[in-house]
């Protein structure tokens, strides 16, 4: 019996694949490298290198390696950029999720948790938003989520098949151990693009928007670690495995800081005090979003471990450390 992950070559993919490597899971990987890394995946798990895409490839992984669960993580994630390539994201997001579901139906498979996003609310009325609110993304992206979200309930009802979707919050941090850690370059995320900023690796970094309606002006997220997301996906797939219905959790703290608050964090935790740059609002973006998080806690039985802002950017920073000295040993 093993479990198959999508994606298990990027950032939060392969934390997914230590942590089932750690509990004594099998483990396949399937990612098609477009963004992660062969180097991410413990030689304890079998890499496939295609697409999620090709069904072919799909149904043959999953009857020769016995696989019963899938966890799908592999899709395109920046907001601006499905604004600027929206069919690019359909297509990634949506179209190949939608043939990954016929390959799992089609090799009997039961147990599905999906990589969904907070982006499916937009900007929601009220904070913290809990997953009863009315879905209302701003970006393709929320949507080529959302519609995933949609057909992973139809099939649901039409099959033998139950699924966990879990929308995250604003994911960072690093594997405590050292093991793994945001590696994608020109990654777009806060906390990496300001540690890369703190060590020198980038001249200066921007603030896209200083007009919305906080404290301070800038946009205001739920930062989760990404060792307490994946702790969300080890319980989800016992939940599921016990016999849980197909539903839908938050992923998040249920408190939220500004994009200024986490840039002093930053400055913190590296004793640097480097170049911020305020630009105007990029489009999709939603002035605040927190996770309401009381369902996933009475559920799956969800506790946190690391819901520190300074502990998730300290992770962070030294993963960015160990970056920059494999660069240099290369």
């Amino acid at each position: 019996m093993a479990v198959l992950v999508t994606g298990g070559a990027g950032f939060i993919g392969s934390h997914m694949v230590l942590a089932l490597l750690d509990a004594g899971e099998n483990v396949v990987v399937l990612d098609n490298l477009s963004t992660g890394f062969r180097w991410a995946v413990p030689s304890a798990a079998t890499l496939v290198v295609g697409d999620v895409g090709d069904q072919d490839l799909v149904r043959t992984v999953i009857r020769k390696y016995g696989v019963k669960a899938i966890i799908h993580f592999a899709g395109s994630i920046v907001v601006p950029e499905s604004v600027a390539d929206p069919l690019g994201y359909y297509n990634n997001n949506t179209v190949k999720s939608r043939a990954l579901m016929e390959a799992a139906v089609a090799t009997g498979i039961r147990h599905f948790i999906f990589s969904s996003t907070a982006a499916v609310y937009g900007n929601p009325a009220e904070n913290p938003v809990s997953e009863a609110a009315k879905p209302a993304p701003m970006s393709p992206y929320g949507w080529s989520k959302l519609m995933t979200e949609i057909m992973l309930a139809d099939t649901a009802r039409a099959h033998d098949f139950r699924y966990v979707a879990l929308r995250y919050f604003n994911v960072a941090g690093a594997d405590p151990k050292g093991r793994s850690g945001q590696s994608t370059p020109r990654a777009t995320h806060l906390i990496k693009v300001a540690c890369e900023t703190a060590l020198g690796q980038r001249s200066q970094m921007e603030v896209f928007g200083t007009d919305y309606p906080t404290a301070d002006g800038t946009c205001i997220r739920d930062y989760i670690h990404v060792s307490d997301l994946i702790r969300a996906h080890v319980a989800a797939l016992e939940y599921l495995r016990a016999g849980g219905q197909s539903d839908v959790f938050n992923c998040g703290y249920s408190k939220g800081f500004s994009v200024l608050e986490v840039i002093d964090a930053v400055k913190r935790a590296s004793g640097k005090n480097f170049d911020v740059r305020l630009s105007p609002r990029r489009p999709g973006d939603p002035a605040a979003i927190v996770a309401g998080s009381q369902k996933i806690r009475d559920t799956l039985g969800w506790q946190p471990l690391n819901d520190n802002l300074d502990e998730i950017v300290g992770h962070a920073l030294s993963w960015e450390d160990h970056l920059a000295a494999f660069k240099i040993a290369s």
